[in-house]
């Protein structure tokens, strides 16, 4: 196995962990943000450029490269290093998030085999299993791969979520015994929505089956509160080992990174970063702003004077909103690079603010910056 985490640090007044792993000699510290790349690339950006912002872990999505361009080509390519240039950890999701979305009635479309959907490319008439979603990962080779879990609506009903939480672990089993790259990580998945009893089952009994590390779903179905969200976090993590890396699913928003950390989650993803970017809003220290606005047309400083990144670095919010309103590319590139090493800042200083058990008080200052009134 190419690298293997470790605990360095539990903050005192908080579950928040300091940890580290090595991969190919060099250290990752967590808590870690990972951005996202959907089809082997993040959205403009180059490795050369995820590296320089210091990110580590990145994603892809199984689903997607399934479709094209195939994970036999990625596979004759020498895997997703390979292909994409990327000598960083890799991690792909399994597919089931993109998959559900497609499924247009999930009660005939999600059966106990796996799930019947149409590409949203042609069209064509697809089954995703729990061995093929590995089989594929298998393929592409990338450090960490995820097993396929049934990401149900965050509104369903008590015993849909009990049945769909027993379905996910039976697909568990089926896609850890189909596992076969014995250099790549496989993590679980617990589910259970906002109900205690659901997710402590989910927990324990994915534990049981001893993956090497382990991941908290369904948090982000775009319909959670923030409150359902954070007691999904609560409870799960008490039953997930501490010598295991622990990852929040598809979450980006800064303050639920810093109380994700806060409940003692290690690493986190999300597309927001780069989304954002492509639509001219800029993420700061001091809250969100859209560069389109009009009040930035003649706006000639960086922006933000704390950033190190090359976008800060090198040019103004003038000449980024002129690149954004006149749809230019270079704009979006300059805001993706900008609001990723935001994001892996912010994790740097949460780091910093648990090696000194402060974690609490960063979060209260970063509220007030952020937020400011509108923060209940």
């Amino acid at each position: 196995m190419k690298f293997q985490y470790q605990l360095k640090k539990k903050e005192k007044n908080t579950k928040a962990r300091l940890g580290e792993f090595v991969y190919n000699g060099k250290v990752y510290e967590t808590p870690m943000f990972m951005p996202v790349g959907t089809q082997a690339t993040v959205k403009t950006l180059s490795p050369e450029e995820i590296k320089e912002m210091k990110s580590g872990i990145i994603l892809a999505n199984t689903y997607h490269l399934w479709l094209r361009p195939g994970e036999d080509i990625v596979n004759k390519a020498g895997g997703l290093h390979q292909f994409m240039n990327y000598d960083g950890p890799i991690l792909t999701d399994s597919g089931g998030y993109q998959v559900f979305s497609l499924a247009k009635n999930k009660k005939k479309d999600i059966c106990e085999e796996g799930v019947h959907f149409k590409s949203h490319i042609d069209g064509k008439k697809l089954l995703l299993t729990p061995e093929l979603s590995i089989q594929i990962q298998n393929k592409l080779d990338s450090d960490i791969a995820m097993s396929f879990d049934e990401c149900p609506p965050a509104r369903a009903d008590y015993m849909y979520l009990k049945n769909s939480v027993e379905r996910t672990l039976r697909w568990a089993k089926r896609g850890k015994d189909a596992h076969s790259n014995s250099n790549q990580m496989l993590f679980g998945i617990v589910q259970g929505g906002a109900h205690k009893d659901l997710r402590e089952f989910s927990a324990k009994e994915t534990v049981k089956l001893d993956f090497d590390g382990y991941s908290i779903g369904g948090v982000a179905n775009d319909h959670e509160s923030k409150e359902e969200m954070y007691a999904a976090i609560d409870y799960s993590i008490p039953y997930l080992p501490e010598n295991k890396l622990r990852y929040l699913m598809g979450i980006g928003e800064p303050i639920d990174l810093i109380e994700g950390v806060i409940r003692g989650v290690d690493i986190f993803d999300c597309v927001s970063p780069t989304r954002l970017a492509r639509h001219g809003h800029a993420l700061t220290k001091y809250g969100k702003i859209n560069l389109k606005n009009a009040v930035y047309k003649e706006d000639f400083s960086p922006i933000s004077n704390e950033c190190d990144c090359y976008a800060c670095k090198s040019y103004t919010k003038a000449y980024i909103r002129h690149l954004i309103t006149a749809d230019e590319t270079f704009g979006a590139r300059l805001l993706s690079i900008h609001n990723i090493r935001f994001l892996v800042h912010l994790m740097e200083e949460i780091r910093s603010a648990i090696s000194e058990d402060r974690l609490l008080a960063y979060r209260d200052t970063f509220v007030k910056n952020y937020y400011g009134d509108k923060h209940e």
